[in-house]
């Protein structure tokens, strides 16, 4: 591990993609790697990327990148892709429409599975993003695989939540519903050049005007823009950026902390739910027959995780004496 920490801070980019993959894999070394890694500093901005599937968001951050290399920033982008419910396996389209930043040696591009998590990520997207902040980059856009009235994790993980819409996305009033107009830092009004897009600005605008707000609050910015000529993308990245200064120190630390309390939240329904798998028919007989309730049954199941972790703790403490 020491050796592939000293490769990480070497800025060895073999390093980082092995890291990812360690996190990704959930190997049990990936806790201690990054316990080490988040104790370095990062100054990364964070974007995250989110709309509907087809509303442009790949091809967006196709032009981000190159804008942000056009002033010699060093970018990752984390694309989040679906899986199949078959195979498992992914497309990782956004490869391919980022190809021509393949062989720019201050792109990094990696594509994750969902592997059926549900909200827009995937299960190792904090793990990984803080891999990518901790190994220098400049900016970290985070792609999702497109979100619905419900899956609005990415406000929870990014320092800057962009949601892309489009005038040809239908009926707008769906994207007004509560859970998809709070999460946006900045609206990005997507294929501006086809018939709807001012109406659809007005829309958003009127919509706003129904949000909480004072004089200190920040007003979601707007930007038209058209991903497939790069029309609007220096706009859009100076909102994202008028954003970063509304929020200040303070505003970054609160979303941080946020991103902690996200990724706890996470890791603990995940224990729970691979302890549950073993005795998981028993369990829903019992609530189903009125043995047990469902809160029994989870105290039980935070219960035996705490003793697992113990019965851990000790055997981890053990090997090191050895």
């Amino acid at each position: 591990m020491q050796d592939l920490l000293k490769k990480f801070q070497a800025g060895d980019e073999r390093a980082l993609a092995r890291a990812i993959t360690l996190v990704e894999s959930g190997n049990p070394r990936s806790d201690e790697l990054l316990a080490a890694l988040r104790g370095l500093s990062r100054s990364a901005v964070v974007i995250g990327m989110t709309g509907a599937p087809g509303a442009g968001k790949s091809t967006l951050t196709d032009q981000l990148i190159a804008v942000c290399r056009a002033r010699n920033e060093r970018v990752a982008v984390l694309a989040i892709d679906p899986s199949s419910p078959f195979s498992g396996g992914a497309i990782l389209g956004d490869r391919i429409r980022m190809g021509r930043h393949y062989q720019d040696r201050g792109v990094f591009v990696r594509s994750m599975a969902t592997r059926g998590a549900l909200g827009g990520l995937a299960k190792a997207t904090v793990g990984v993003l803080s891999i990518l902040e901790a190994f220098g980059f400049d900016r970290v856009i985070l792609e999702t695989v497109g979100v619905g009235q419900s899956e609005i994790d990415i406000a929870r993980v990014a320092d800057h939540t962009v949601l892309v819409l489009t005038p040809a996305g239908g009926d707008s009033v769906q994207a007004f519903k509560a859970g998809i107009m709070e999460i946006a830092d900045v609206f990005a009004v997507n294929k501006a050049d086809i018939p709807g897009a001012d109406r659809l600005v007005r829309e958003i605008q009127a919509a706003l005007e129904f949000n909480p707000h004072d004089e200190f609050s920040w007003w979601a910015k707007i930007v038209q823009t058209i991903a497939s000529t790069g029309q609007g993308i220096p706009e859009l990245l100076e909102a994202i950026d008028a954003h970063r200064l509304h929020l200040g120190e303070a505003g970054l630390q609160t979303r941080r902390l946020e991103r902690a309390r996200f990724e706890i939240i996470n890791a603990i329904n995940d224990e729970v739910r691979g302890i549950m798998k073993q005795s998981e028919l028993e369990l829903l007989m019992r609530v189903q027959s009125g043995e047990s309730t469902a809160n029994m049954v989870a105290r039980e199941l935070i219960a035996a995780a705490l003793e697992k972790e113990t019965s851990y703790s000790t055997i981890r403490v053990h090997n090191l004496d050895e």
